[in-house]
């Protein structure tokens, strides 16, 4: 299957407005539709990057999901990315459950442009470290700026990732910054699919490294969910991470579920897939993620 169709970005369903050549911080488009989806630009440093908002249909302050998007194996796949469509199965399943939704696209990525910030450098000497910290940089911006936003509840933040979006998770809760409720990684990591080959994988012992440098400090609850047909991280890989996190300090469950799919990576953004990590997330959100 052409890892191209899973694009591990949510770009399923994605927004058709474009946003404007001008770049000016705040909203850019007017609310529409039901769930009211809104582009923003926010800033990071001294850039600023595409966001959409998604809110729920009942009116009044609502809690906050950032939903942050992965990263093709292949460069060329990234200028074209766009943040998910509020009915797109994922986002919608929050907004039924009465969160709003951040859909942050990071630097380096579709409209956001510019250069590209999440590099972890050659194979050999891979440093997913930093670049799960380059990742947390843009979340932590895209949650400072929704925290300003009217009808935001800002002290319970969910922060979701899928693929390099989950490891940017991790990297976030390092910090342990302020009014994140929980974390839900999905099939989180970096370096996989090494030349787009399944099962590829680039230097998976310096990624349990990272994800143990990690969890030394960082004491938020995260919810991992990986699966047993992912061509990025295999079980075993993910294990290994699980296990260097927690065993540094991290807080952490790791549900391994069977395959999904064709390729189990693409479990979060799949047709279906809320069916499987829904009855998950929800109650462990309600129990132990809060």
């Amino acid at each position: 299957m052409r890892i191209a169709l899973l694009l591990i970005a949510l770009t399923l369903a994605a927004c058709q407005t474009a946003p404007p050549a001008t770049r000016t911080l705040g909203p850019v488009t007017e609310p529409t539709g039901t769930f009211r989806e809104q582009l923003h630009w926010l800033p990071v440093g001294d850039r600023l990057i595409l966001a959409q908002l998604c809110r729920p249909e009942r009116e009044g302050a609502a809690p906050l999901v950032v939903v942050n998007h992965g990263s093709p194996p292949i460069a060329s796949l990234r200028p074209a990315m766009q943040p998910a469509a509020c009915a797109a199965e994922p986002i919608a399943w929050f907004l039924s459950r009465g969160h709003a939704v951040l859909l942050p696209l990071r630097r380096g990525y579709g409209a956001s442009g510019g250069a590209w910030a999440e590099g972890y450098g050659p194979c050999d000497s891979a440093d997913f470290a930093r670049a799960g910290r380059e990742t947390a940089r843009d979340i932590a911006a895209a949650i400072a700026y929704a925290r300003t936003l009217p009808d935001i509840q800002a002290d319970a933040v969910i922060v979701v990732g899928q693929s390099a979006g989950g490891w940017g998770a991790l990297a976030l809760a390092e910090a342990n910054p302020a009014g994140i409720r929980a974390i839900v990684n999905m099939a989180g990591g970096r370096g996989g699919r090494q030349g787009n080959a399944p099962n590829s994988n680039c230097r998976p012992d310096r990624l349990a490294d990272a994800a143990a440098e990690f969890g030394r400090t960082a004491r938020v609850p995260t919810l991992w969910i990986y699966t047993e047909n992912d061509s990025f991280f295999s079980p075993a890989i993910a294990a290994d991470m699980h296990r260097a996190y927690t065993g540094a300090g991290g807080i952490a469950r790791l549900e391994a579920l069977g395959p999904f799919g064709r390729d189990g990576h693409a479990l979060f953004g799949g047709a279906g897939g809320s069916a499987v990590w829904g009855p998950i997330v929800e109650p462990w959100l309600a129990g132990s993620g809060s």
